[in-house]
């Protein structure tokens, strides 16, 4: 046995492994390396026969309406990089993208013979991106890269990374399920190790869940928050707390993003984290604020570390928090059942609205199924401009003409573009058989 220790004492130790990969790539040599993952309807990445490990996952996506006759040839700019939908030039394009697509598509992933997933949550939470809102950011285990540019925007186009080790034994059915109304651009890259040997049979495997409070269920938003009224209020048993995990099983709690929406104007931070461990009645594990679960102090700071940090801070934004807190060195361990709960203000009096993921380790089965909230339920509470009432002059005959031309090439553009996307629909449904049949081959041959 070695004896080296470490963060990386893996790389120091040869191992039996083959590496695999489930990718977006086009397999017909071609440079659409993306699918279109259509409206409505679910896709598989990619099944992976064990045992094996995901060891990274990658992604960038894209969602966008078509609003108006571009003056590009629709077949011809099908065929190019998709750069314009990220980029709309002046005049050339004009798409309207859709800002909360990131919680309308989710992803599931479910492992071995399972007939529930242990991976269930919005695309975008799970990879850290709270209200749709994506921020740089960078951790150990997840990080997003967003272009300086997009910044500052619902449903920005960014890339998404984590690093979350995900064993199985038997298989690992990666899934998209996207239940908006229009389709969206998804590239991505799963790389995997197999073994020739199966696991352990105390392997933990990766999980994850996305939860919600719109509102919060609080007894005095109109309470200051820090006033002697609130603060000596008892809350010893966490009743009304906010829950961030409730689960049965045995494994360990590697940490959550969580995305506050503060309404009362004050801090909503006040509240403590509170953790049961296989059923006690009490909270083992007390805190003493939330920025303090977030190894922040007197509110939140503008930073991310590898294990905590902020990732969208609430003084540039309109009024929401997106934070992050990972256990790596400090998991939180559970034989039979394990609740993460905080308040939500002190004694719970706030009446915010609280969405958090959790990631977690445990044995299979998963005792309890995910549930997840139905899409309208999802969808982030943000400000919305009065409608505008336009009154229209009057037209003259040139202007007329121009309108009735812009109808007339629209009838035109719009069944062309959108024939395109059924195109790319079909390649990623081809394609998702194909990256099931390659993996397979590629464990055929290791076995």
């Amino acid at each position: 046995m070695s004896n080296v220790s470490g963060l990386f004492k893996d790389l120091t130790t040869i191992k039996k492994a083959r590496n695999g990969r489930l990718a977006s790539w086009d397999q017909r040599g071609k440079n659409q390396d993306y699918w279109e993952i259509p409206a409505g309807e679910s896709i598989t990445l990619g099944e992976i026969e064990g045992p094996g490990c995901i060891t990274h996952i990658w992604m960038t996506s894209s969602c966008r309406r078509v609003k108006s006759p571009s003056i590009l040839d629709p077949k011809l700019n099908a065929s190019a990089a998709p750069v314009m939908e990220i980029h709309p030039a002046l005049g050339v394009i004009w798409d309207d993208y859709d800002p909360f697509y990131y919680r309308k598509a989710l992803i599931k992933i479910t492992w071995d013979d399972q007939d529930t997933p242990s991976v269930l949550a919005p695309f975008g939470d799970f990879f850290c991106i709270g209200n749709c809102y994506p921020g740089n950011f960078s951790s150990l285990p997840f990080n997003v890269s967003l272009k300086p540019e997009e910044a500052g925007r619902y449903g920005a186009p960014c890339s998404v990374s984590c690093y979350f080790p995900m064993p199985f034994n038997k298989k690992a059915k990666i899934e998209i399920i996207n239940e908006n109304d229009i389709p969206f651009i998804l590239y991505f890259n799963i790389d995997y190790e197999m073994y020739k040997e199966p696991l352990d049979e105390n392997t933990a495997y990766f999980h994850a869940s996305w939860h919600r409070e719109n509102p919060c269920d609080g007894w005095g938003p109109d309470i200051q928050v820090n006033s002697p009224e609130v603060n000596n209020v008892t809350n010893l048993k966490g009743d009304g707390n906010y829950v961030v995990l409730d689960v049965e099983g045995t494994g360990h709690y590697v940490g959550c993003n969580l995305t506050v929406k503060h309404y009362q104007g004050s801090w909503w931070g006040e509240g403590n984290d509170m953790f049961f461990i296989d059923g006690e009645e009490y909270p083992s594990l007390n805190g003493t604020g939330t920025e303090d679960y977030f190894n922040h102090a007197w509110g939140m700071q503008r930073n991310a570390f590898p294990f905590f940090g902020t990732i969208v801070h609430e003084g540039d934004t309109d009024g929401f928090q997106v934070s992050y807190r990972f256990h790596i060195t400090d998991p939180v361990r559970f034989e039979k059942h394990l609740k993460v709960t905080i308040e939500h203000g002190h004694a719970n009096h706030l009446s915010d609205d609280w969405s958090s993921t959790a990631y977690w380790y445990q044995t299979l089965p998963t005792a309890q199924p995910i549930e997840i909230l139905p899409v309208e339920e999802r969808l982030p509470n943000v400000p919305k401009l009065p409608e505008r009432k336009l009154t229209q002059p009057e037209l003259t005959e040139e202007m007329k003409a121009a309108r009735s031309s812009y109808e007339e090439r629209w009838n035109v553009y719009k069944p062309a573009r959108e024939e395109q996307f059924r195109i790319k629909e079909d390649k990623a449904r081809r394609e998702s058989r194909l990256n099931t049949e390659f993996a397979k081959k590629l464990r055929d041959d290791y076995k």
